[in-house]
């Protein structure tokens, strides 16, 4: 029965993967025939790129800063949706609306908000008679717009996953809990964030691997720009390959994504887990 999927997997994971470790050691421009084997020499073309330490620091911004703001809000609209109210079937469908919307989508929506020429953000500033921002001419500002964005997105995952998660503790815990007097506080970091420890090790793994090849949104919001101060290592390999048409340096780039998103990931998932057992 598994046969099939295997077949899958071989034909658009484990193949593509190959050819893209084969592509990384030419000069192939991805469109020509003519190709010839140039060693680790795009690899060694990482360390001279000049624009290469800004675009680590922007992945980093947009992989590890994303899943700061998706767990602390997330966890903030679960910890809120768990009480007895009126309506939260509501408030959890449009927390969570966000996420069926195509994140290229998302980025055009987000573009007309923060656009300087009739952007709603500045249309409404104008009315207020405030002076108007060009909110993405600035590259650090846009990198944490994006971030914000891509945070707003995908944060009712993390809410479901906690608010999952809460559902699944027993009550009898909070219930000894107040007998003793325990404060909120004080059940919250005792009760409640421990036996939360299997829905965070989920939410940070998740949001560190969507958050570091973020693409999309970039590409619709400043296209890596101004210049290429908001660009993330997967529209570095896009425009490697499109504009530049050097599909070996394209290769070698996302290679070194692959094991960079590999390790932080995988070494998150091992510290997470332990903590699991700890507690």
């Amino acid at each position: 029965m598994y046969v099939p999927a295997l077949l899958l997997f071989g034909v658009f994971i484990f193949y593509p993967l190959i050819q893209g470790i084969k592509i990384s050691f030419t000069n192939w421009d991805g469109y020509s025939q003519q190709y010839a084997w140039v060693g680790w020499e795009k690899y060694a073309q990482i360390f001279t790129d000049p624009k290469i330490i800004q675009t680590m620091k922007n992945t980093f911004i947009y992989g590890l800063g994303s899943t700061l703001f998706q767990n602390l809000l997330g966890l903030a609209y679960a910890l809120f949706l768990d009480q007895k109210l009126r309506g939260k079937g509501i408030v959890r469908t449009v927390v969570y609306l966000p996420v069926i919307i195509s994140p290229l989508i998302m980025g055009y929506i987000s573009y007309f908000f923060f656009q300087f020429e009739a952007g709603a953000i500045n249309d409404l500033l104008k009315l207020l008679n405030k002076e108007t921002v060009d909110w993405l001419a600035s590259g650090p500002r846009a990198v944490w717009i994006i971030t914000g964005v891509n945070t707003f997105q995908y944060m009712g995952i993390a809410m479901i996953i906690y608010l999952a998660g809460l559902q699944s503790i027993s009550k009898e815990y909070y219930e000894a809990a107040d007998i003793d007097g325990a404060t909120w506080l004080s059940r919250f970091l005792n009760i409640t964030l421990p036996l939360l420890a299997p829905a965070i090790t989920i939410n940070i793994v998740i949001n560190v691997i969507g958050g570091l090849k973020l693409f999309d949104v970039i590409i619709a919001m400043t296209n890596g720009g101004p210049g290429y101060a908001s660009q993330s290592l997967s529209t570095m390999m896009y425009n490697l390959y499109f504009a530049r048409q050097d599909a070996g340096y394209a290769a070698a780039l996302g290679n070194v994504m692959f094991l960079i998103i590999c390790v932080i990931s995988l070494t998150a998932l091992y510290l997470l887990r332990r903590r699991e057992v700890k507690m």
